[in-house]
């Protein structure tokens, strides 16, 4: 029997959401199906059952990497069908819930989309949950200030925040709690002085540099810190006429450092180092926001997926992820 190339409607059990159901006879005049998982008997004609059913599929779509035609498969709506029910759920948000917490340790960074928009989120980096978000257009101080007054009011002790060390998180984490431990991001800091230094540096004292930095993420106790510090006394103490040497640009009329580079590097460090390694004193705070990189990777990649969609449906988007993603068992 050859295939009409009709998707065929997939009943799913209310219960236990399987597609692994079977025709069990008549009631009423009504179609009764049977899961063969859990056993339950149930009508197709059912207004509850097939709002959870669209539910469904809208959240393979949002955090599923399925796409229309895929759906429409699986499903046997049809993809306009499909795109009927996901607008209607992209016009309306979803309702936010924040778990309750007594002592959290944060990760707090943005990431920025194509169409000028930031996302900025605050996460539990223990039990990986978002406790609050904000879709805006940067990482603005006032902003986040509000952000964390809001954390506060809600109850919520902030015991550290992991962050890139962007200036505006700074003054917002200085305003609101003064008194929370502040871990600056090894990850950040290796990666951007990494960077400046280049693969190949051409003198010897950023070869120095280089090594010094590429050890970094090595520091697990207090006794290899105790070398690591060292290491970087010793390199300023023997290299402090390189780092501040300076020499005359005509284009400017001014002196200005000769090797740009590894001073900009060097510095980087020596602000960064008071918050540099407090995850040594406590284990629960993490030391890099890789962990909320990686959220963000697997959103980016989940948005890349569904193009064309108006901002407005874009930050539905985002927000029904968000929302998805916070309620996973």
């Amino acid at each position: 029997m050859q295939n009409s190339g009709k998707n065929v409607r997939r009943f799913r059990c209310w219960a236990c959401g399987s597609l692994a159901t079977i025709k069990w006879g008549k009631r009423l005049c009504k179609q009764r199906y049977k899961c063969s998982v859990c056993g339950i008997l149930s009508t197709r004609i059912n207004a509850s059952v097939s709002l959870k059913n669209r539910e469904y599929w809208f959240r393979q779509w949002i955090v599923g990497k399925q796409t229309y035609s895929q759906l429409a498969a699986q499903s046997g709506y049809s993809e306009r069908t499909l795109k009927r029910y996901f607008y209607d759920y992209l016009s309306r948000y979803p309702q936010w819930q924040i778990s309750r917490m007594e002592r959290v340790n944060l990760l707090l960074d943005g990431t920025y989309f194509t169409n000028k928009l930031c996302l900025v989120v605050y996460r539990e980096s223990n039990v990986k949950a978002t406790l609050l978000y904000r879709l805006t257009d940067g990482e603005w101080e006032e902003e986040l200030v509000e952000d964390l007054n809001n954390l506060l009011n809600l109850g919520i002790e902030v015991e550290s925040i992991t962050c890139d060390g962007l200036s505006n998180i700074l003054k917002a984490i200085k305003k609101s709690m003064p008194g929370t431990v502040v871990q600056r991001c090894l990850a950040h800091i290796q990666r951007e002085c990494l960077m400046w230094l280049t693969r190949r540096p051409q003198s010897s004292a950023g070869q120095a540099l280089r090594s010094i930095v590429s050890r970094l993420h090595m520091v697990d106790n207090r006794e290899k810190w105790g070398y690591w510090v060292v290491d970087l006394v010793q390199w300023y103490e023997q290299n402090r006429m390189f780092v501040n040497q300076k020499t005359f640009n005509e284009k400017t009329g001014r002196y200005w450092f000769t090797h740009k580079s590894v001073r900009k590097a060097f510095v980087h460090i020596k602000r960064a180092l008071p918050d540099m390694f407090n995850y040594l004193d406590n284990p629960k705070i993490p030391k890099t926001t890789n962990g909320l990189e990686s959220f963000f990777g697997h959103l980016k990649q989940n948005v890349s997926l569904h193009r064309g969609l108006s901002k407005e449906h874009y930050k539905s988007y985002i927000k029904w992820y968000l929302f998805y993603k916070s309620n996973e068992k």
